[in-house]
């Protein structure tokens, strides 16, 4: 008892040493304080007037072209990019928060191609303002500097693509055949939106490292992120359990090949198209993203993030939270029946384990790790046949098509069929130009560089990728404090991995293509938030110093 009023006391003062510390304002800085506050309110009103009078003309002008489907997204549109220019921070947040959800939001509002692009209304004016911004202040929009020359040549390299390659094909397009009809291209679109795809988030470094000023601001990004993991696969499971017990039909009553084939029609309540053929061990749920595969890497994404925040959150709490979404990302990598994810989610989390260092405190883990086994003993005790069937369709896969011989045989194809040095146009192997012109299909990420920008694109964004990862460790390398090192670390082994990785291609669509970038801004960021502790700690040991002083003398 006399232990528990002595720690009450001490919170009591504590408290009110807190409350003596923080200043009080006079009458004048209080009336600022509300001028300043109604000045906001103005302009935000003024803002919302002028954006949605303008929004509401543009789209009746669209509802007389191409009805409401047409009108409501652009006016939607014109709204929200007003904000994001005038208010870029909350719109960078608002960019983060729609990623996972985007499939999801698209095929609620209504299945359009334009919806795909949608988050950009969040994130291009709100690059736009920090782009002003950093050019008032003096400074850098690409950060690291050490990535500036190597970003610099690849993108002359691709701006040479974009004019040479797809210039050509636009402006004097190749022969058709006899009694064949020239292909509707727009080859200067299809290069633009592929160089938007390719390079067009390397400015989320910056913007996510002036996001985070403070180690709140870094607190409420990494919580924020645990939070967005821990909703997406809840809904997975849910999906999961819709489709299990005949509530979604799927496609369990499909015939022939459609059995095998992702369908829109078999969608189920959240994301998008589908398979669940139980009847032929065929399962690709799309959790919460318009495809199967997004899916997948979503929770290959997502095992970095609950691992860090898992491991080196200040908060219990915080930590127990981001543990049990690693279990549910367990859980989803399963049922999703994404062969991908069953193999890599684990791989990730041993190769987490070992190159953060974490295996050494596993110690302090063991209860709720315990917790989390039993869980996952539970689900595979309860679901033996789920399991054996994601085991024995990824043995299966990878005997008819082991990965290392699936990448060499792309290597080969596109070398011996790109169209020069230069490659065969930017946007040529990308699915979301795929609209503007016509697309091949390549299933892995350098072969796709190498086939759309050739070899001298290729190069320089495989030196721009290790100038990235290598300054990126340096960087969390430097930190000294141990919560700000372990999250960095889980983060530059997510770049590390991705970086390399060339099956399939994460880094042309959501979410990894946002994630990779938006990783390397809290990274490069980390430094700061470690001076910035280290000074409130030297303040807070200056200030008790002081205190005892006077109360001897």
């Amino acid at each position: 008892m006399p232990k528990s009023k002595s720690k009450s006391q001490k919170n009591k003062k504590t408290k009110k040493q807190q409350s003596q510390e923080t200043p009080t304002l006079t009458l004048k800085e209080r009336l600022a304080k509300k001028r300043k506050a109604a000045q906001a309110r103005k302009e935000l009103t003024n803002l919302l007037s002028a954006a949605v009078g303008g929004g509401l003309f543009i789209g009746f002008l669209l509802f007389l072209v191409g009805g409401i489907k047409a009108a409501a997204p652009a006016v939607l549109g014109i709204i929200i990019m007003s904000l994001a220019y005038k208010y870029p921070r909350p719109a960078i947040i608002a960019f983060i928060i729609y990623v996972p959800f985007g499939g999801t939001i698209t095929y609620y509002i209504g299945n359009s191609p334009i919806l795909q692009l949608a988050k950009d209304s969040f994130y291009v004016p709100a690059l736009i303002s920090i782009w002003q911004s950093c050019r008032k202040q003096g400074l850098d929009l690409i950060l690291p500097k050490e990535i500036k020359t190597p970003l610099y040549i690849l993108l002359g390299s691709c701006i040479l693509t974009l004019l040479f390659v797809n210039g050509s094909q636009q402006f004097n397009p190749p022969p058709v055949g006899l009694f064949k009809e020239a292909p509707k291209e727009f080859p200067i679109g299809m290069g633009i939106l592929g160089l938007k795809v390719f390079l067009g988030y390397v400015p989320l470094i910056a913007c996510t490292y002036y996001l985070i000023r403070s180690k709140r601001d870094f607190l409420l990004i990494s919580r924020l992120q645990i939070v967005l993991i821990f909703l997406a696969c809840v809904l997975g499971v849910i999906q999961y359990l819709l489709l299990l017990t005949g509530v979604c039909e799927g496609t369990r009553n499909a015939v022939g090949s459609a059995l095998f084939k992702a369908s829109l029609e078999a969608r189920c309540f959240f994301g998008g198209s589908l398979v669940y053929s139980p009847s032929q061990g065929m399962i690709r749920l799309p959790g919460t993203f318009v495809a199967p595969w997004q899916w997948a890497w979503f929770i290959i994404s997502s095992t970095f993030f609950t691992f860090a925040t898992g491991f080196s959150d200040p908060s219990i709490i915080w930590r127990i939270i981001g543990l049990v979404s690693t279990a549910l990302v367990f859980v989803n990598a399963v049922i999703s029946g994404q062969r991908i994810a069953l193999a890599l989610v684990p791989v990730c989390f041993v190769m987490l384990l070992v190159l953060t260092g974490q295996i050494g405190n596993l110690k302090r883990f063991i209860p709720i790790f315990g917790g989390l086994a039993l869980i996952l003993g539970i689900a595979i005790a309860t679901n033996p046949t789920v399991v054996q069937e994601r085991i024995d369709s990824f043995v299966g896969r990878w005997n008819a098509s082991p990965p290392y011989d699936f990448i060499l045989q792309q290597f080969e194809e596109n070398w011996k069929n790109v169209d020069g040095p230069f490659g065969s146009g930017l946007g040529r192997a990308t699915n979301s130009a795929r609209a503007l012109g016509q697309a091949k299909l390549v299933e892995t990420y350098y072969p796709k560089v190498l086939y759309e920008v050739g070899i001298f694109g290729l190069l320089g964004f495989v030196v721009l990728v290790t100038t990235l990862t290598i300054t990126a460790f340096r960087t969390y390398r430097s930190v000294k404090n141990r919560n700000f090192r372990s999250y960095g670390a889980a983060m530059w082994v997510f770049i590390l991995f991705i970086s390399y990785n060339t099956y399939y291609y994460p880094l042309d669509v959501d979410p990894v293509a946002v994630y990779y970038w938006f990783c390397a801004g809290i990274i490069f960021k980390l430094p700061i938030l470690d001076k910035q502790e280290k000074n409130n700690e030297e303040n807070i040991e200056e200030k008790t110093n002081t205190k005892k002083s006077r109360i001897k003398n």
